[in-house]
């Protein structure tokens, strides 16, 4: 990950081979003490699926902070995508920050600007956070401080702190009694 220019901090693990994609002037940060799962059935939720993370355009950036761990996730950023401290992703997540194809059907059909014409938005995952496997986080989303989202939903909103989401479209399940 060094030699594609990514700044790794100190007590970096993972498990696996990560698939890395980082467009040139992309930035990827990690910060210590994070781990990255990637197949090899080390997260039986995830099976055998390979971890990867693409910074798309030269603007894109990716960033995680302290003690956090992935497990066999997808992370796809064409704007930014900001990842606190202490967060954990469950095995097969896919956080993305873009619709990845336009909306407008003669544009997917024409090929020509299909791709750099979706719309994209910055998604902002806050400290403490615990995503359950197989979830999807979406474009332009913030996940409070302390929050859990159950496995297998899909985030299409902002989500406060100190509450439990689920489902899909993923909605409020109940406030988490500190």
């Amino acid at each position: 990950m060094k030699l594609s220019g990514a700044y790794i901090g100190d007590n970096f693990t993972s498990l696996g081979k990560i698939h890395l994609e980082i467009c040139k002037g992309a930035v990827l940060y990690i910060g210590n003490s994070c781990s990255i799962v990637s197949g090899d059935n080390f997260n039986p939720l995830a099976r055998n699926i390979k971890a990867g993370i693409w910074l798309e355009r030269p603007e894109s950036n990716v960033i995680l902070g302290d003690f956090v761990g992935i497990s066999s996730s997808c992370i796809w950023a064409k704007s930014s995508i900001t990842i606190g401290n202490r967060v954990n992703i469950g095995g097969d997540c896919i956080i993305m920050d873009s619709d990845a194809h336009s909306l407008d059907y003669k544009v997917r059909a024409a090929r020509i600007n299909d791709i750099s014409s979706a719309k994209t938005l910055p998604i902002k995952i806050c400290d403490d956070v615990f995503i359950g496997c197989r979830s999807i986080i979406l474009k332009g989303v913030t996940i409070g401080a302390r929050s859990i989202i159950a496995a297998g939903s899909v985030v299409t909103k902002d989500v406060p702190a100190d509450e439990i989401w689920g489902g899909n479209p993923a909605q409020f399940i109940k406030k988490i009694n500190i």
